[in-house]
């Protein structure tokens, strides 16, 4: 049996949609209990963009097939799960470049190309994680294929071996073995095998929301409308979760200025929004308020339009250089955005914990930057790998500056002088990310254990950079710990970035108490309007 183009574009939107109806599974298996991109909503973002490109581009053989999946999942991975996902593809479509079919033998071999270069662009590769179940079954379908003709056997098999290799996670991981869960990245790439076998013998894939939701984006068409009518660019789509409690039609009153088409519907659960607009940014922003996001789909109707009347549908040109270097840095809440407007970023990219931005959007960012040279801040650790691949993918000199928080991002751009060298840059500012500590204090979205210590639902969290201080049913109890290991720090500078749902009195009463704690600090307040963190602070 050898594999078609038709075969292949069939898998992929197969595994599209296993990941997705599995996607609640993957998140449940996160160990870090605070709100993030979780790495089944990261993962189906990812995976949901390769279908969408199939379905649209109907390649006809497998190697077509193949190039189109990756360069989607390259431009549309989220998160370092998603990132990871799409290099195991970018692999794999260089083995089947050009090949009309291919026998279990060469699909085999691709599988295990997909993982050198996975391994090839993650730094420092962990074991118990995604790219070790991934290692473990490519290499048993390499194996396998040596003597077996039949793709959808070879292809069992692997699942079969990877899910040996995923039960192992648990004990090769540290921080999985404290939380007694196998890792979720490893989980989903399976699943994706799994969608695939399934697509591949025919067989059905059934499931609750995830179908819908692949049937709906998938149904997305825009034939119908002449350029004139589209008075707003992004269509704009998402789904939150009801943890604030607040009214689902004080959304609804604010985005009936910012565009139309507007639709909001609620249930006890979630909100589905459905917007055009010119400002996603700010759409996505005020929904962060709402609760975490679920998902979410910005698209682009003109160049879409453009496209299904027989344009090209390419991006737009890269802003002419004016100057030598400029900055782009990730970040959420319009309070911080004007900091690193102030701060002389030239695009924010809205994105941060709860909605990692994928690589495309940091493509766009850095190719509206005037400048020769683009530095970009990601300003998160799981934003990181989804900012390291958007670098060839622009025509402009990029330079990735690893910041894992915004503090950090404020320090590298309080040292960075556009006169000086890269290399002189990237010294100073790394120096400046180094004296700098992330204090935060969020809430748990999970039940979990870390670092032996028990966490519930609902509990306030204080975390110094990525590691839990302390957790606690009382706010004012977490503050207070939190304050004391400010003064353990002995800072000469404290900032305190406030959130979205924290008033200007609560945070001058919180920085009156830090400033009795260090009163040799000095202390700034400044209102970030950042989700997700009631307060943000530097320590230095």
């Amino acid at each position: 049996m050898k594999l078609s183009g038709r075969d292949f574009c069939a898998m992929i939107e197969g595994a599209a949609l296993a990941i997705a109806i599995e996607k609640q599974q993957i998140n449940d298996l996160n160990v870090f209990p605070v709100p993030d991109g979780d790495t089944g909503t990261n993962m189906t973002l990812t995976m949901g963009a390769g279908a969408a490109e199939i379905k649209k581009k109907q390649p006809t053989t497998v190697g077509q097939a193949a190039e189109v999946t990756a360069s989607a999942l390259l431009r549309g991975a989220r998160g370092n799960s998603g990132v990871i996902l799409s290099l195991l593809f970018r692999g794999l479509s260089k083995r089947l470049k050009e090949l009309d079919e291919t026998d279990a033998k060469t699909f085999a071999h691709a599988l295990t190309d997909g993982v050198d270069a996975a391994y090839k662009a993650v730094m420092k590769p962990a074991e118990g994680t995604m790219l070790t179940v991934s290692r473990v079954a490519s290499a048993a379908a390499k194996e396998f294929a040596a003597g077996e003709a039949d793709i959808e056997l070879v292809l069992e098999h692997a699942i079969k071996i990877g899910y040996e290799a995923l039960a192992r996670t648990i004990d090769q991981n540290p921080v999985l073995k404290k939380a007694g869960v196998i890792d979720a990245g490893g989980k989903g790439y399976l699943i994706i095998l799994e969608g695939m076998l399934k697509a591949l013998r025919g067989e059905e894939i059934v499931g609750g929301d995830g179908a819908d939701l692949m049937t709906e984006e998938a149904a997305t068409s825009f034939a119908d409308f002449d350029h004139e009518d589209i008075t707003f660019t992004y269509c704009t789509e998402f789904i939150i979760g009801r943890e604030s409690g607040k009214d689902p039609a004080g959304l609804r009153s604010f985005l009936d200025p910012l565009g139309d088409s507007l639709v909001v519907v609620d249930d006890d659960e979630i909100i589905k929004v459905h917007v055009h607009t010119d400002e996603p940014g700010r759409v996505l922003t005020e929904a962060l308020t709402y609760g975490s996001l679920v998902t979410v789909k910005i698209e682009n109707m003109r160049e879409q339009h453009a496209e299904m009347v027989g344009g090209t549908g390419a991006q737009p040109a890269p802003a002419t250089p004016e100057k030598a270097r400029g900055v782009v840095a990730v970040s959420a809440g319009t309070g911080l955005e004007a900091v690193l407007a102030d701060l002389g970023v030239d695009q924010v990219v809205t994105g941060g914990q709860t909605m990692n931005p994928s690589t495309a959007e940091i493509v766009q960012a850095i190719d509206a930057v005037p400048a020769e040279t683009v530095y970009v801040l990601p300003n998160n650790k799981n934003i990181i790998l989804a900012a390291q691949q958007a670098i060839p993918l622009s025509s402009k000199n990029v330079v990735l500056v690893p910041t894992k928080t915004v503090p950090q991002g404020v320090a590298a751009l309080m040292a960075f002088d556009p006169e000086a060298d890269d290399d002189a840059n990237l010294a100073a500012m790394g120096e400046a990310v180094g004296r700098v500590k992330t204090i935060q204090i969020t809430y748990a979205s999970r039940d979990s254990e870390f670092d032996g210590q028990p966490i519930k639902e609902g509990e306030f969290l204080a975390l110094i950079e990525s590691s839990i201080l302390c957790s606690g049913k009382d706010f004012d109890t977490v503050l207070e710990k939190t304050i004391a290991a400010i003064g353990a720090e002995n800072p000469e500078f404290v900032t305190l970035f406030y959130g979205k749902d924290v008033d200007e009195e609560s945070a001058n009463s919180c920085a009156e108490a830090i400033g009795a704690k260090v009163p040799g600090a000095e202390l700034m307040v400044v209102d970030g309007g950042q989700p997700v963190y009631y307060f943000m602070i530097s320590v230095e």
